[in-house]
C-alpha cells in the first residue's frame, strides 16, 4: 500500500503529526509527506516518512501563493498513492486538498471534516472537542485502520551530536524568537532570564533562525551564549536533546524539545488554546495568562496594549520553572 499524509502548516504542525504519520507506516509500503516549504525540514526528521512532496497550498501558511491551475496539475501528476491522510487544524477544512487528492486518483480518503464533504472524503470523522494536535491526528489514523503502533508520543530520527556547538553539558536552551509576534516573550524579558539563570549557576544556550541574529545577540548579551542562525533542523534537535530544559513560545523549539524527550518551560501566549498546542509528552511548566483578552483569537499581532498575557512573566517566573523542571523528574506529563 502507498499511503500519503498531508500537514501543509508550519515546522511545528508537522513534528505534531508524528505519531499518526508511524501508525500509517507500520502498515503501508511507503509513506509520502506531503507539506509547505516550511514544513519539510520537519518532515525529514520523522520517523516513517519515505519521501517528502513540497507543496505550497493557496489554502495555507502566512502568506499563501495565487492559485494557480498549472501548479496544482502539476501535484496532481505528482502524487502516487492509494490510500491519504489529510491532517488540518481544528479551525481548518481539509476538503479543497481532497479534491486534489481525488484528482490524483487516491481511492481512499480520511479527514476530520464539520462540512458535509460530499465524494471528497471516504473517512469523514470528528475530532474530540478538546484533543491536542497530536491526539487528533492519531484519533483519525485509528479510525482510517492505522492504529498506534507505540506510545503515540513525539519523536525524528536520532539527531547529530552537537557538542562542537554547545560545549559540555549541562545547559539550558532559551529560544526568544516566534514565527507569531503575539507568541513571542519579549526580547527585554528574555534578555533578563539568561542574567537570571546565568546568576543561578546555569550555562544558557540561545537558539534562533538566521533571520533572528539581532534579537539572538541581544538576548545572549554578556551572559548566554549565541547560536541564532548557526543550527538547521537536525543541530537544532541535537542541541535541544543535550539540555537540562527548554525555555521557549508556542512554536517549533517547544514540539522538537517534546520530540526528543527534553522538558519545556512554555511562555504560553493563549490566542490559541494550550490544551490543543501545550508541550506533548515531557515534563512542563505553562507560564503565561491564559485567561487574556486575546484568548482564543488566533491573532499574529498582540491585540492588548502591551502584550500582558506573556509580558506579565517575569525573569524570576522563568527561572524558578527550570529549577522545578530539573528538580523534578516525571516521565511524562505536567509537572
Amino acid at each position: 500500500m502507498k499511503a500519503l499524509v498531508t500537514r501543509l502548516d508550519s515546522f511545528g504542525d508537522v513534528l505534531l503529526a508524528g505519531p499518526a504519520v508511524r501508525a500509517v507506516a507500520a502498515r503501508a509500503d511507503h509513506v509520502t509527506m506531503v507539506c509547505g516549504s516550511r514544513g519539510a525540514p520537519a518532515a525529514r526528521l520523522l520517523p516513517g516518512v519515505d519521501e517528502v512532496l513540497v507543496w505550497e497550498a493557496p489554502w495555507g501558511g502566512f502568506e499563501p501563493p495565487d492559485v494557480s491551475r498549472a501548479d496544482i496539475d502539476a501535484l496532481v501528476e505528482r502524487v502516487d498513492a492509494d490510500t491519504a491522510l489529510i491532517l488540518t487544524s481544528f479551525h481548518q477544512s481539509p476538503l479543497p486538498t481532497a479534491l486534489v487528492l481525488r484528482l490524483a486518483g487516491v481511492r481512499y480518503i480520511a479527514a476530520d471534516s464539520e462540512d458535509y464533504p460530499g465524494s471528497l472524503l471516504d473517512l469523514r470523522h470528528h475530532r474530540a472537542p478538546h484533543a491536542h494536535e497530536a491526539e487528533a491526528a492519531l484519533d483519525l489514523a485509528e479510525a482510517a485502520g492505522f492504529p498506534a503502533p507505540d506510545d503515540g508520543w513525539l519523536r525524528v530520527r536520532t539527531p547529530p551530536r552537537a557538542d562542537a556547538l554547545t560545549g559540555p553539558d549541562p545547559y539550558v536552551v532559551l529560544h526568544p524568537g516566534a514565527s507569531v509576534p503575539a507568541r513571542a516573550w519579549s526580547p527585554g524579558r528574555a534578555a533578563e532570564a539568561v542574567r537570571e539563570l546565568a546568576a543561578a549557576g546555569h550555562r544558557v544556550l540561545v537558539t534562533g533562525g538566521p533571520g533572528e541574529r539581532g534579537l539572538t545577540a541581544h538576548v545572549a548579551g554578556a551572559h548566554g551564549t549565541d547560536l541564532g542562525g548557526r543550527t538547521d533542523a537536525p543541530t537544532l534537535a541535537g542541541v535541544l536533546a543535550g539540555a537540562a530544559a527548554v525555555v521557549t513560545g508556542n512554536t517549533a523549539p517547544a514540539h522538537l524539545a517534546a520530540a526528543v524527550g527534553t522538558p519545556v518551560v512554555s511562555l504560553f501566549a493563549p490566542v490559541v488554546p494550550a490544551e490543543r498546542w501545550r508541550p506533548y509528552g515531557v515534563p512542563y511548566v505553562l507560564l503565561g495568562d491564559q485567561d487574556a483578552p486575546c484568548a482564543d483569537s488566533r491573532a499574529r499581532d498582540c491585540p492588548v496594549p502591551g502584550h500582558p498575557c506573556l509580558n506579565t512573566v517575569t525573569a524570576t517566573d522563568v527561572a524558578a520553572a527550570v529549577e522545578k523542571l530539573i528538580a523534578v523528574a516525571q516521565p511524562m506529563g505536567e509537572t
